[in-house]
C-alpha cells in the first residue's frame, strides 16, 4: 500500500511523456520545519542533495520553524502553487498541532500532499541504569511512591505522558519543551528527567546498551527493541509516531505533484543513496502517498482530536 501512489506515478510517466517533461522553471526553495542540524533537517537536505544529484535541479533548504511546523505552514499556504516552494514537516503539523493553535489560518485542503518519506522510532525511553525494563516498572516504581519525571519535546507528547499516567493511575512529572530528541537524551544522561520520548535518537543508545526502550508509541515493535510492550498494554490506545512528509501548497498542477513526488522517492528508496542510508538508520522508511497520504492524515486528525479531548 506505501508504494500505491509512487507506482502510478511511474505508470503514468510511461503512458505520458508530458508528465516527466516537468521541469522547474528555476530554483526550488525546500522549507524545513526542523532546527538546523537534527535529524529532521539532516534527512531534508540529504533528500535535496539526491535530488539535484539524480535530476539537476537547483534546491536550496530554508529552515523555517515554530509552533512544530505551524509557522511553516502558514506561510507555505501563501506560496504560489508552481512546484518552486515545497516543504518538509511531519504530519503532526497538519493534524495536532493545527488543532491545538485552535485558530491557526490554514486547514489540510490548504496543501498538496507529495510523499511522506520517513516514519519515527518513538518509544517511551530510561537509561539502562535505572533498573527498568518496560514502561510497567515505570508505573509500578510510580505507584510505590517513586516521584518519575518524564520528558518531552512537544505538546502532543507532553498529553502522552498524562495520558499514560491518567490510564495507569499515577502523576508523571511532565517536563516539556525541551529542544528536540535531543534535547531528551541529554537531559536523561543528565539525570534531570527519568524517562522521555525517543523518536529515533535514541536508537544507537538502545544497541550500544546505555538506554532503553520501555515501551512503543508507534503501533508496531520497534526495530531495535522488538520485545518492547505497546502503549495500548497500558490502556493508551493512540498513537504518537511521527511521519515526515513532503508537501506544496494547494493548486500544485497535476504535472508538477506527479514528477516532484517520483524525484523524492526515487532518492529515499535508493540503497545507494546518503538519504536512504539515513532514514533506515535513524527512523524508518515510509514511502507513502496520494490517496493513503491523505486518507492518513484524515485519520490523525480524527485521532488528534481525541487526544486533545481525552488530555482536557
Amino acid at each position: 500500500m506505501f508504494r500505491t501512489f509512487a507506482l502510478a506515478v511511474a505508470a503514468a510517466l510511461a503512458a505520458a511523456p508530458a508528465l516527466a517533461d516537468w521541469q522547474p522553471s528555476g530554483p526550488i526553495k525546500l522549507m524545513i520545519a526542523f532546527r538546523a542540524g537534527g535529524g529532521a533537517d539532516t534527512q531534508a537536505r540529504l533528500i535535496a542533495e539526491g535530488i539535484e544529484a539524480k535530476r539537476g535541479w537547483k534546491i536550496i533548504p530554508e529552515n523555517v520553524t515554530g509552533k512544530g511546523g505551524v509557522v511553516l505552514a502558514q506561510q507555505l499556504k501563501d506560496e504560489p502553487a508552481d512546484g518552486l516552494t515545497i516543504a518538509m514537516a511531519v504530519t503532526e503539523t497538519l493534524s495536532y498541532n493545527r488543532l491545538a493553535q485552535r485558530d491557526p489560518g490554514f486547514a489540510p485542503e490548504d496543501f498538496t500532499l507529495l510523499t511522506a518519506t520517513a516514519g519515527s522510532q518513538m518509544a517511551v525511553v530510561a537509561t539502562a541504569d535505572k533498573g527498568w525494563k518496560t514502561l510497567g516498572d515505570v508505573i509500578a516504581a510510580a505507584k510505590a511512591g517513586e516521584s518519575v519525571s518524564f520528558g518531552a519535546m512537544s505538546p502532543k507528547l507532553a498529553d502522552g505522558a498524562y495520558l499514560i499516567g491518567k490510564a495507569n493511575g499515577v502523576d508523571f512529572n511532565i517536563v516539556g519543551g525541551l529542544k528536540g530528541g535531543r534535547g531528551v537524551m541529554n537531559a536523561l544522561t543528565a539525570g534531570d528527567v527519568d524517562v522521555g520520548w525517543g523518536a529515533g535518537i535514541q536508537t544507537a543508545g538502545v544497541v550500544a546498551g546505555d538506554l532503553v526502550n520501555l515501551a512503543s508509541a508507534e503501533g508496531a515493535p520497534l526495530n531495535a527493541s522488538p520485545d518492547a510492550p505497546l502503549l495500548e498494554e497500558f490502556g493508551v490506545p493512540y498513537l504518537f509516531g511521527a511521519t515526515f512528509v513532503m508537501f506544496a501548497p494547494a493548486g500544485l498542477p497535476d504535472e508538477a505533484r506527479a514528477a516532484l513526488t517520483e524525484a523524492i522517492v526515487e532518492v529515499v528508496e535508493d540503497p545507494q543513496s546518503k538519504a536512504n542510508a539515513f532514514i533506515t538508520r535513524a527512523f524508518s522508511l515510509k514511502v507513502v502517498a496520494g490517496a493513503d497520504l491523505e486518507a492518513q492524515v484524515a485519520q490523525e486528525n480524527a485521532d488528534a482530536e481525541a487526544i486533545l479531548d481525552a488530555a482536557q
